[in-house]
């Protein structure tokens, strides 16, 4: 399964400053500054809890299919520091 059909959200120690540019990701537990560059990414992101899986965010977030990949590796970034962290999606449950 790839990264586009699991669940997601913003890691419960992180906090999440707009700014023009996109947005400061803040890791309270290991310190980690993190920049959200674009606005799209900032609205996959902060809308991952709220999406069956990544790639229900990037279609609610207006990202083209094209980009999806490209997004993905992103958001594999933001996992491998943890941002975000993996969801149990409540289908799984059945």
């Amino acid at each position: 399964m790839s990264m586009l059909d699991e669940a997601w959200a913003v890691s419960p120690s992180v906090a999440l400053r707009p700014e023009p540019f996109g947005a400061l990701a803040y890791h309270f537990g290991n310190r980690r500054l993190t920049f959200l560059k674009r606005p799209e990414l900032v609205r996959v992101v902060t809308s991952l809890s709220t999406h069956a899986d990544v790639r229900q965010a990037l279609v609610g977030a207006g990202v083209p299919a094209e980009q999806h990949d490209a997004y993905a590796a992103a958001l594999a970034q933001l996992a491998a520091t943890d941002m975000i962290r993996p969801r149990h999606k409540p289908e799984d449950d059945r």
